[in-house]
């Protein structure tokens, strides 16, 4: 029976998606094209073995328009016979991609896949995609949800209120995120999986003096008038300080099976275990993470006491902290780096982010399985478990 085990992993550093941000300046065809040119020179393989590369990217407009993936094979170097195509399951499209792609090793319809996500909010801001006055839902959507759908701060407000999600919780939280990724970086443990590029070595919104106390001077980040009438129990604990940033970054995981790795001379970092997805209230929209979890667990036959580590992407520490509460899981094995609260939320390039951060910090820990979930706006989220090999 075929597997599918992850070879290689990489990542950019992440910039702030601002224009004065430090990769403000590199195309995101450039962006992701540079992973991909890291990903074939740290393997080792002829590119020209590739049989697809999948690309997550949100924000499918202006730059990021016309198939980026495809492009940024092509900046990459790779031959014009390597196809590739790019998706779009919002925060999750890189994980959706390397769902895809794992899915297509294990049928036998790929023998070597990149799955890959990148975005650049700085060059193409979130929303860009939607013209002024454009109606993305449609008539359908809006009767069945007759008062209307919320943006995802107030989504985040939300959960806040249904989980009884204090701002200090909140806060405490974000703090934990710096801390844990200052430390990573400042032990070397993000050396093997980070690609530095044009002079950017380091992810530039992590902040090691972040405390509660600079966190709980800053203001409410979505209050707004008319929700606050219609959803009286938000109490507006939401900040920038506690929710993911706007980010550039790029990122991208080699799979094949144990048969082409071994006949390639390639070494498998992991197994790709088990997958889900699922669909859940769009209105609280953030909240899939907790029956995808469920419902990957379930197909792996594995309790949650088995997972060694968790990576489930800190849109917002409401998000982590309510997943926790539901699930039950110890704190202490979730986001082991840092999450995108620190690190930072390139939207398509997150998932194999989260992929390729997970990777190494199993292999570093010596752990067996890594556990990764994203919810995704719509109402969406994507599971995973890895397995060391």
């Amino acid at each position: 029976m075929r597997d599918a085990v992850i070879v290689e992993a990489v990542r950019t550093p992440i910039g702030k998606g601002k224009p004065h941000g430090s990769l403000a300046h590199v195309h995101p065809v450039e962006l992701l094209a540079h992973t991909l040119r890291t990903l074939v020179e740290r393997s080792g393989i002829d590119p020209a073995l590739i049989d697809d590369v999948i690309g997550g990217t949100v924000d499918q407009v202006g730059e990021q328009a016309m198939n980026t993936t495809r492009y940024a094979a092509l900046s990459a170097g790779f031959p014009e016979s390597v196809p590739a195509t790019t998706v779009d399951r919002q925060c999750g499209s890189s994980q959706q991609a390397v769902h895809f792609a794992a899915q297509g090793v294990l049928a036998g319809a790929y023998d070597l896949v990149v799955a890959c996500g990148v975005e650049s909010m700085s060059r193409v801001p979130m929303w860009s995609n939607v013209p002024p006055g454009a109606d993305p839902f449609g008539p359908g959507v809006a009767a069945r949800y007759p008062e209307g759908l919320v943006p995802q701060g107030i989504s985040a407000e939300l959960i806040a209120a249904k989980w009884s999600l204090g701002r200090a919780q909140l806060d405490d939280f974000a703090v934990s995120s710096h801390h844990r990724a200052d430390a990573a970086w400042r032990q070397g443990l993000f050396d093997a999986e980070v690609a530095p590029l044009e002079g950017v070595s380091r992810d530039e919104c992590v902040r090691p003096d972040t405390t509660p106390e600079v966190l709980a001077g800053l203001r409410p980040a979505y209050h707004d008038p008319v929700f606050a009438e219609r959803f009286p129990q938000i109490e507006w604990n939401i900040t920038a300080g506690n929710a993911s940033p706007i980010n550039d970054g790029a990122s991208a995981v080699l799979i094949t099976s144990s048969e082409t790795a071994a006949r390639l001379g390639l070494r498998p970092l992991a197994r790709l275990h088990s997958f889900a997805v699922t669909g859940s209230d769009p209105l609280l929209m953030l909240t899939g993470v907790v029956p995808a979890t469920e419902k990957v667990l379930r197909r792996a036959g594995l309790r949650l006491d088995d997972i060694d580590l968790f990576e489930v992407n800190e849109a917002f520490s409401s998000v982590v902290l309510a997943w926790q509460q539901e699930t039950g899981a110890d704190l202490a094995k979730v986001n082991v780096h840092g999450g995108a609260i620190a690190l930072g939320h390139p939207l398509g390039a997150s998932g194999t982010r989260l992929t390729t951060t997970l990777v190494h910090a199993l292999r570093h820990r010596g752990a067996r399985y890594g556990l990764q979930t994203m919810c995704e706006a719509g109402g969406l989220a994507n599971a995973m478990i890895l397995e060391t090999v």
